[in-house]
């Protein structure tokens, strides 16, 4: 990964404040800045998903600080949370069976949500400060090249969105892998 800009702790704070009053943002993450917000705040998605033009049908990615945090949320046994817990963070989702908390509006047309503890420091931070997992969709209007830095999700997206993270991304990098826990099958790679 390329080295962090490292953002201040107040600016993260003020970040996880606007997510938390129902904001949108836009945040670095292991390739590409993502777009995020509370989860549990349905207006606050709908706001998110009008902003990325994406059908909720699709669902979305939650990022979290650690695999504590998804507790409640999702259907783990004992092997599958080691599994879990030796690979996180990485720029690896999964997809797990979404307990009863998970809204709708996040799960889209499907049983199983879509889970990160990212490898990026700043977005790690971020979730720790909101105190819950937060969205995560890649920065950019659909059908168009998701943001890599602060300028571009600043020219394509920065008058619809509350707050932009300082950081880095890695150029270089390729989008999380997406593997479905239960099966072990690669549906993104």
């Amino acid at each position: 990964m390329s080295s962090q800009t490292p953002a201040s702790s107040q600016h993260l704070l003020s970040a996880a404040h606007i997510i938390r009053a129902g904001g949108v943002i836009a945040y670095p993450t292991e390739t590409v800045y993502g777009l995020g917000c509370d989860p549990f705040d349905e207006q606050a998605v709908s706001r998110l998903l009008a902003i990325k033009r994406r059908p909720v049908h699709k669902g979305l990615i939650l990022v979290a600080a650690d695999l504590a945090q998804l507790d409640g949320l999702v259907r783990l046994d004992d092997t599958q949370r080691r599994q879990l817990q030796q690979t996180w963070p990485a720029p690896v989702t999964y997809l797990l069976e979404a307990t009863d908390r998970v809204p709708v509006w996040i799960r889209g047309a499907h049983s199983k949500v879509a889970v990160r503890v990212s490898a990026h420091p700043l977005a790690r931070a971020l979730a720790a400060a909101v105190g819950t997992p937060i969205v995560s969709t890649s920065a950019n209007r659909a059908g168009r090249p998701p943001a890599r830095n602060r300028f571009q999700v600043g020219k394509a997206l920065g008058g619809d969105l509350d707050f932009i993270v300082t950081g880095d991304c890695d150029p270089r990098g390729k989008p999380s892998t997406m593997i479905d826990l239960q099966s072990g099958r690669i549906l993104r790679g």
